[in-house]
């Protein structure tokens, strides 16, 4: 493991993803956090931004040019909209430095099925075939040596860490995922949307994007993929996914219920939680919860774990599986970091042990 410092630096860091970037990277002791850019608040500190960050981080936004900023880091982590990135990204590699980006730009290997859920046509789908998927639990190995790394959307994370176990030993039905999720504000990104006010969203709980949502191709592509390591033909080709936003700043709840295989007779809720027992192991941020304990968005708040449990429900023969996570934390910016650890050789937690409250 290498303990030089790599310099980190973050495109779009006034958003609540780049707020979070730079919250645990300040705690980590291998990262130089060199440039922060923005558009909108260049010439400002990021402290002005941000007043928790005075004294902490008072460094000058800038709106840098790309190259300039890649020539200077080890690391550049974009945090832009999608179709921004699909631009930015190439730019980046170009001039030499390692990326991990935050949009839907390189998540996909199916250039159609990105093209189709982004209504967007890729610039650089060569790009599309080198991106590592930023979930180290199923992709550290290729983190390792990646040169772009697409970190996962928050409801797919929050969705294949739940059904991976499940998948990956054909223990479901591939035709009978369903997913609820539910996010709090913050997913929605620092804009000034009226869905997004305060009194829009206090005491309110609705679903939105209940057809088409863009994630669900997402969770899709993933779920093949992990459904193909069973070695049958019980391959996963779509899910069903409703998100809900909820009148919290941040969390994510999934529940996903699937009907089980024949390989999975005489299944109940001990042996789902076997199941995650033993699949999650050897994993420091995924924490199977004990007996018939439900996961609670309270218990990750500002954090890098995700909590997992699952119940069966015998009347109608389903299995429950249950899931939460901060989406700002392992949702995004913190499993970003995550990843950053795998490729530059650090522990996979090494500036993600610090918890945001312990009450």
């Amino acid at each position: 493991m290498t303990t030089n410092k790599i310099k980190v630096s973050i495109i779009g860091s006034t958003g609540y993803v780049g707020a979070e970037l730079v919250r645990g990277f300040i705690n980590h002791p291998y990262a130089e956090i060199i440039h922060l850019t923005s558009q909108t608040f260049a010439g400002k500190k990021f402290s002005d931004v941000y007043p928790v960050y005075r004294g902490v981080c008072d460094i000058t936004l800038s709106d840098a040019d790309p190259v300039q900023v890649a020539k200077d880091s080890d690391l550049v982590i974009t945090a832009l909209p999608h179709g921004v990135s699909s631009k930015t990204v190439p730019v980046l590699l170009d001039n030499g430095a390692r990326v991990i980006d935050h949009s839907g730009d390189f998540r996909y290997k199916d250039l159609a099925t990105y093209e189709k859920s982004y209504k967007l046509t890729h610039p650089h789908p060569e790009l599309l075939a080198k991106a590592v998927y930023g979930l180290p639990e199923f992709y550290r190995d290729e983190l390792k040596d990646a040169k772009l790394v697409a970190n996962p959307g928050c409801y797919p994370t929050c969705s294949l860490i739940a059904l991976a176990p499940f998948l990956t030993k054909g223990l479901i039905k591939a035709d009978s995922i369903i997913i609820d999720a539910v996010s709090g504000v913050s997913g929605a990104g620092r804009k000034s949307d009226l869905a997004y006010a305060f009194c829009e969203t206090d005491e309110a709980f609705k679903p939105y994007g209940a057809v088409g949502h863009r994630h669900t191709t997402e969770i899709a592509e993933q779920c093949k993929f992990l459904s193909l390591k069973s070695g049958d033909a019980n391959v996963v080709r779509s899910v069903t996914f409703t998100p809900h936003l909820a009148p919290f700043k941040r969390g994510m709840l999934a529940t996903v219920y699937a009907k089980p295989t024949e390989l999975f007779a005489g299944v109940d809720s001990d042996k789902i939680n076997e199941v995650y027992q033993e699949f999650y192991n050897n994993e420091t941020f995924v924490r199977v919860l004990g007996n018939s304990t439900l996961p609670d968005v309270k218990s990750v708040y500002g954090s890098n774990y995700i909590d997992v449990n699952g119940l069966y429900d015998a009347e109608t023969d389903t299995i429950k599986l249950f899931s939460v996570q901060d989406n700002l934390g392992k949702g995004a910016a913190l499993q970003a970091i995550q990843a950053a650890n795998c490729m530059f050789g650090f522990d996979e937690d090494t500036g993600l042990k610090n918890m945001v409250r312990g009450v």
